[in-house]
């Protein structure tokens, strides 16, 4: 696969001690995905990650609605929300990247889910596309034209992350090897797949680049 460096973008996803074996809601295998990513970073001179960074009151937390479990529908800022675990609260180990994950050439981080009122799976806008984070302006500025998306979770803020970049004109690239679904429902992570690649975002491999 061709691509140039000048212009290409890694995007590292929620990367989080919550997200992996042990964490609040933890992602089957996803600490696994830490020694590919820090492979695939040597790769880019643009690496930018983001991360998920709730206060405690947020209205996503299963916790803050009584009577409500995870797993349980609300509505949230007009939404239908699924609810979740308490998370990535900010200032928690959980919220904390993986001690593992190489950070050293990262050239930016992107914190979502700060508003309690509106959940928050993409890098770039909140889930009502209200809020917006900066990160596809800050790409711009930078000449970036492709976008290549991995982290955790698949099903989730990977593919809301991915949709939002081929949406703002990025030509986006999953890397399928460098993600893993949550799969609330089984097929969950299939299905994100299936939807990215007839949203026109190429699924490519570490390997392939």
């Amino acid at each position: 696969m061709e691509w140039n460096k000048e212009t290409s973008a890694l995007i590292i996803v929620d990367l989080q001690n919550d997200f992996v074996p042990g964490g609040a809601l933890e992602v089957t295998q996803g600490d696994q995905l830490i020694p590919v990513i820090n492979d695939l970073q040597k790769k880019f001179k643009h690496v930018i990650a983001t991360q998920d960074f709730h206060p405690a009151d947020h209205g996503s937390f299963a916790a803050n609605h009584p009577g409500k479990n995870p797993g349980d529908l609300i509505q949230l800022a007009g939404l239908t929300q699924y609810l979740w675990p308490v998370h990535c609260v900010q200032g928690s180990r959980g919220a904390e990247f993986h001690p593992d994950l190489d950070k050293v050439c990262w050239s930016a981080v992107f914190q979502k889910g700060k508003n309690p009122e509106v959940d928050s799976y993409s890098g770039f806008f909140d889930n009502a596309r209200k809020g917006n984070t900066g990160l596809g302006d800050y790409l711009k500025t930078k000449g970036i034209e492709h976008v290549f998306v991995c982290g955790l979770a698949l099903d989730y803020c990977v593919k809301y992350t991915a949709l939002d970049a081929k949406s703002l004109g990025f030509e986006t690239v999953l890397l399928v090897d460098a993600t893993r679904a949550v799969n609330v429902n089984p097929q969950d992570g299939e299905l994100a797949l299936e939807e990215m690649k007839q949203a026109g975002i190429r699924l490519k491999t570490s390997q392939d680049l």
